[in-house]
């Protein structure tokens, strides 16, 4: 008990709260009727296959985001480019700002359907809170420390890898974490695109007049999130460095 007390409350609430969903539902699932619809939909097989593509989905685009946002993160802190920062930031904010619904649209119209179009509409709308918290993360770094670390014969770019980045860690991975949990609530959208996600069972749900369905679609959906947002928690955690709040 005394360790639980010590550790942040997500790390063990969190997983409360899944248990409990999760085995609500899957008592829900067992004890109610469904149609042959739903049950097709519902059946093991498919709603893995299902499940799947929209961790695919999600991961594939956080992947992406990642390589991009925390890089161009790093590289408008440095002095040289600061000029520009407030120009990227403001285009990653009309990123976010646009519609999801409208953006994915948008990209249909110049990429077409399917799952790359989907990937890159997530990735449009995910990249600010990664790019955002580099950006903070690094910026709030004591300039006596890497000024000290400069008089001692650090390099610009040993600065930046032994001392900037693990300072900033704790505030980058948060960013991460935030943008995985937009993704995943995100990517439902892809269905309307032709790409398989958990979105699929909502519409077809809200379209057959299957509310079974719908909330199957939804809980899932509410699920992954809180899954995916404790386990980023968790590397979160074992990611920072001792001493580093």
């Amino acid at each position: 008990m005394n360790r639980l007390r010590r550790l942040p409350m997500d790390v063990w609430f969190e997983p409360l709260l899944i248990v409990v969903f999760g085995t609500g539902y899957i008592l829900w699932y067992r004890s109610t009727t469904l149609t042959p619809t739903e049950e097709a939909s519902l059946g093991w097989s498919n709603l893995r296959t299902t499940i799947l593509d929209h961790i695919t989905l999600t991961l594939t685009a956080t992947v992406i985001v990642v390589l991009i946002a925390i890089p161009l993160g790093i590289v408008l802190t440095r002095e040289k480019a600061r000029p520009v920062k407030p120009v990227v930031v403001n285009f990653a904010n009309v990123g976010q700002a646009a519609p999801a619904v409208g953006l994915i649209v948008l990209l249909t119209m110049w990429l077409g359907t399917g799952f790359r179009t989907a990937v890159v509409g997530l990735v449009v709308y995910a990249i600010l809170p990664i790019l955002e918290n580099t950006i903070v993360g690094i910026d709030q770094v004591d300039r006596r420390t890497i000024e000290a670390v400069r008089g001692i014969g650090f390099s610009g770019l040993r600065t930046l890898v032994q001392v900037e980045l693990p300072l900033a860690v704790p505030v980058i991975l948060n960013g991460v974490r935030t943008a995985l949990v937009i993704l995943v609530g995100t990517a439902t959208l892809s269905t309307f695109i032709g790409a398989t996600s958990l979105g699929t069972l909502i519409t077809t749900g809200v379209t057959l007049f299957l509310p079974k369905l719908l909330i199957s679609g939804a809980i899932l959906v509410g699920l992954l999130a809180l899954i995916i947002d404790w386990l980023g928690r968790l590397v979160e955690l074992v990611a920072t460095p001792r001493g580093v709040a």
